[in-house]
């Protein structure tokens, strides 16, 4: 099972802030991110690592208008079976049903969430 939290916070530099502060370096870990930063991520850094598997998705809510991006992305990635995965959300108002998403199958043998991480500038 992929441990997964879901990371939100108005400023996708805050999350990614967040995200980078919790990675373990040695833990295949997935991120999805919605939304771009402003200017360079610092997450951009560690691209290039092996235990490292970054995908970026458009700004919009994530169980609604991009519930089938999310899907796509979600599947490509646990098919690599991460030992770890944060999903970075922009807006928190839809974050219950993503959270049903994310519980019903074939999620719910596929993850394991944990609690939410809130950045400070939510």
């Amino acid at each position: 099972m992929t441990l997964t939290s879901l990371v939100m916070g108005a400023r996708a530099k805050d999350r990614e802030a967040v995200i980078l502060s919790n990675i373990d370096s040695s833990l295949q870990t997935a991120i999805i991110l919605e939304g771009l930063p402003d200017g360079l991520s610092e997450l951009d850094t560690l691209a290039s690592s092996p235990n490292l598997t970054i995908a970026r998705i458009a700004p919009g809510c994530m169980c609604c208008v991009g519930n089938m991006i999310m899907r796509v992305h979600l599947n490509r990635i646990l098919r690599t079976k991460p030992a770890r995965l944060y999903i970075s959300v922009a807006n928190s108002e839809h974050i219950e049903q993503l959270r049903l998403f994310l519980t019903q199958t074939p999620y719910d043998v596929l993850i394991t969430l944990t609690d939410d991480i809130v950045c400070s500038t939510q």
